[in-house]
């Protein structure tokens, strides 16, 4: 792969993580970032590992349909 090639590919990504999806927020809002979803969801996995939370049921979302 060519530096222009892995430029591109970095920025679809990045824009990929840029679009919204439709699964509410933590603390508030009905659409939120891929990215933000990740972050979210990891901070909730981690307090269930931690015996913070019970249980742990990841919200999944479909950026294609959003």
């Amino acid at each position: 792969m060519n530096k222009a090639m892995t430029t591109d590919l970095v920025q679809r990504l990045y824009h990929y993580f840029e679009s919204t999806v439709d699964v509410s927020r933590i603390m508030h809002g009905n659409r939120q970032t891929l990215e933000t979803l990740i972050g979210e969801e990891a901070l909730l996995f981690a307090k269930y590992l931690r015996g913070e939370r019970e249980s742990w049921i990841p919200r999944i979302a479909n950026p294609e349909a959003s």
